[in-house]
């Protein structure tokens, strides 16, 4: 080779170096937050005047103002008089089968376009990510979109195909019939357990439900079965509780192994026996999604940026409709409080989820019913925040702390004084990269009425 070939070589490489330097940098561009009260998101006292550096996806640093200077090359972001705290997390929705838009529900509405829709309203609210909970209407778009990362856009899980005892039992509505596994003995229960665990999914959700007699029930020997099979492929197995025979499926269950439930007991107040297996079985979790008395006047003002104006009409009607009647009270909203609040007092892992179709509000819904059920408000924010992360294995997420993703919501008010106010966002932070609400927000209502 000639020397001069040489020198061209080496020049072609250092180019090279250099714009795989000049690129990681860019990547790495260093950005320092700092002014606001911060809310870590686990049980650390929160950090009044605090500061963070963010470089690339990351938190690299969190403290207090003035305990180290930022770096030289660091942008700097005032955010004296904000709170800033952890995105949330919803543990259970069923995204995809609802259009926002026109407000359909059908199985023809599970679309790629529909889904990124969904999961960038969830980003909108600051939800970083959000669990689809076995009624994947398409398993191989499901499991596409799991693996991708969107901008703009809360992250898609997915337990993939639930299992129920005849695919159209488990979940009601004409749009969802069809969808799970069907599992009439224990060997069916094991070979969907199986086929789950060759796409790579960790949650194994299953029906226990008849819908009041109407639909065959999931058998004990079926979903001990599928209990054992996910248990011995290191899977964990998570049970949706009957409205009518919740509480003795729900200590069944306990016995049987379940890792955790998407529903609390929601058919009767849970009893003594209950709350003893409770304390035997401190590992086991519950989502309890609890059924508001519907919107408030609050809710739907911050609906109504990104929910058709005929929509929100609708629930500004029945707000009235509840007001005129003075019947404000939701009797299964009760029962749930007093269930979730003696299981929250019994030990019980509480995490959060909300059973949602789509807008990516109910996270914020739901923080508030834990508030009006007895939680503090900082528990409310943990159990959407860290708890979520920690059951769901989302190790990187969940608080704001060095070596964490920089999922953040930067807040106008502080919602340890009024959990309401964890609605009042200025901005939203995913991964690092600030979220464009407007450019969302004027897609959402784009073409609705």
């Amino acid at each position: 080779m000639s020397f001069r070939r040489l020198i061209v070589y080496f020049l072609i490489l250092v180019a090279s170096g250099f714009a795989t330097l000049a690129s990681s940098q860019a990547r790495r561009t260093a950005v320092w937050f700092e002014g606001a009260r911060l809310i870590i998101g686990d049980k650390s006292p929160s950090i009044e005047n605090s500061a963070f550096l963010v470089e690339g996806d990351s938190f690299t640093w969190v403290g207090k103002k003035g305990d180290r200077q930022p770096p030289a090359n660091a942008t700097r972001v005032d955010l004296t008089g904000k709170t800033v705290m952890p995105t949330l997390i919803d543990g259970h929705n069923h995204i995809g089968l609802v259009n926002e838009k026109d407000g359909t529900n059908k199985k023809s509405n599970y679309t790629r376009e529909n889904l990124i829709d969904q999961l960038q309203r969830y980003a909108y609210y600051g939800t970083a990510a959000a669990m689809s909970m076995g009624l994947e209407a398409d398993q191989e778009l499901a499991y596409k979109l799991r693996d991708e990362v969107i901008p703009n856009a809360a992250k898609f899980l997915t337990v993939g195909k639930g299992i129920a005892a005849t695919p159209m039992a488990g979940p009601p509505g004409e749009a969802r019939l069809g969808i799970p596994y069907g599992a009439s003995n224990a060997e069916e229960g094991r070979q969907h357990v199986r086929e789950l665990h060759a796409r790579g999914v960790h949650f194994v959700k299953f029906w226990v439900d008849d819908r009041e007699g109407t639909v065959p029930k999931l058998k004990p020997e079926v979903y001990r079965a599928i209990i054992d099979e996910a248990h011995k492929n290191g899977m964990e197995t998570l049970a949706h509780l009957s409205r009518t025979s919740g509480l003795e499926d729900a200590k069944d269950l306990l016995k049987s192994g379940v890792d955790g439930f998407v529903h609390t007991v929601r058919d009767r107040d849970v009893d003594e026996e209950y709350i003893a297996l409770v304390k035997a079985h401190p590992k086991v979790w519950t989502g309890p999604n609890i059924p508001g008395p519907g919107e408030s006047e609050q809710e739907i003002n911050a609906l109504a940026e990104t929910l058709p104006a005929s929509t929100i009409a609708d629930m500004r009607r029945q707000l009235e409709n509840r007001k005129t009647s003075g019947n404000s009270s939701n009797p299964l909203f009760e029962l749930h409080c007093r269930n979730v609040k003696r299981i929250h007092d019994a030990g019980m892992v509480i995490g959060l989820g909300t059973d949602g179709t789509g807008d990516g509000f109910g996270a914020h819904q739901q923080i508030g019913y834990y508030v009006r059920c007895g939680f503090t408000t900082a528990e409310a924010i943990q159990a959407a925040t860290s708890v979520n992360a920690r059951i769901l294995g989302l190790n990187r997420m969940g608080v704001v702390a060095e070596g964490k993703e920089a999922d953040f919501i930067v807040l106008d008010e502080n919602p340890l004084q009024n959990i309401g106010n964890a609605q009042k966002i200025n901005k939203v932070y995913l991964r690092g990269v600030e979220v464009d609400r407007a450019g969302l927000r004027k897609n959402f209502l784009a073409g609705t009425k």
